[in-house]
């Protein structure tokens, strides 16, 4: 119940009039001063992962969905997120590619009658979910149900542990945490990598301030 509790709250924070501001907030500022990792290199690496059949997981407001160049014309895409509201702007934004919606929590184990996708992107999603980053990374194990056998997961997590942060990265991250929009205090670079190189054949990780940017294919 208390692990439940803390989803409800660290997605209730993703009102309409904030998602009015994400992406000036976060991906304009945060980004580039704070976490140190300019939306630019986040843009980029989801180009070099993303795929025709695509799935997007913790939606956010479709930024990199609406900036992204797909591989080919014709788009499947799906959108999951436990957030209505984030549901709601990244479909109207992305409305061109007529996207599948799923509203689902990650944490829990997936069922859902749909097509596999070859690809699966989950950004900014781990540190905002509660418990250690052991725990939270089962989101992985729950969403790859819908990954192809050839398919390919990648996205980004800001770490706590182990990474440089400035001293607004501080003071901003333990506000978050106290909060309880963001749950990462004990994130770090050594967990992520072990369940990753556990899980898959091929896997990379890649620091950039404070965050990881992940991809990893051919699950075993």
């Amino acid at each position: 119940m208390a692990i439940a509790k803390e989803i409800e709250q660290g997605q209730a924070v993703y009102s309409k009039a904030v998602l009015r501001l994400y992406d000036l907030w976060v991906l304009g500022l945060s980004n580039r001063f704070i976490w140190q990792c300019p939306t630019p290199l986040l843009l980029a690496h989801f180009n070099q992962h993303i795929s025709s059949n695509h799935l997007d997981v913790g939606v956010g407001t479709g930024y990199f969905l609406n900036k992204c160049r797909f591989p080919s014309n014709e788009v499947r895409l799906g959108l999951m997120d436990l957030n209505q509201n984030s549901l709601e702007v990244a479909t109207a934004r992305v409305a061109r590619y007529r996207p599948l919606q799923f509203h689902c929590n990650v944490l829990d184990e997936i069922n859902i009658a749909t097509g596999k996708f070859d690809t699966i992107s989950l950004n900014y999603l781990f540190h905002c979910l509660p418990g250690k980053l052991t725990e939270k990374l089962s989101a992985l194990d729950h969403v790859c149900t819908l990954l192809s056998d050839s398919g390919a997961v990648f996205g980004s997590t800001i770490l706590s542990k182990g990474v440089h942060k400035n001293a607004m990265a501080k003071k901003l991250m333990a506000i978050y945490n106290k909060k309880g929009i963001f749950s990462n205090v004990e994130d770090c670079k050594g967990d992520l990598e072990s369940y990753l190189d556990n899980r898959f054949n091929e896997h990379s990780i890649e620091i950039r301030g404070c965050v990881a940017l992940f991809s990893a294919k051919n699950r075993r």
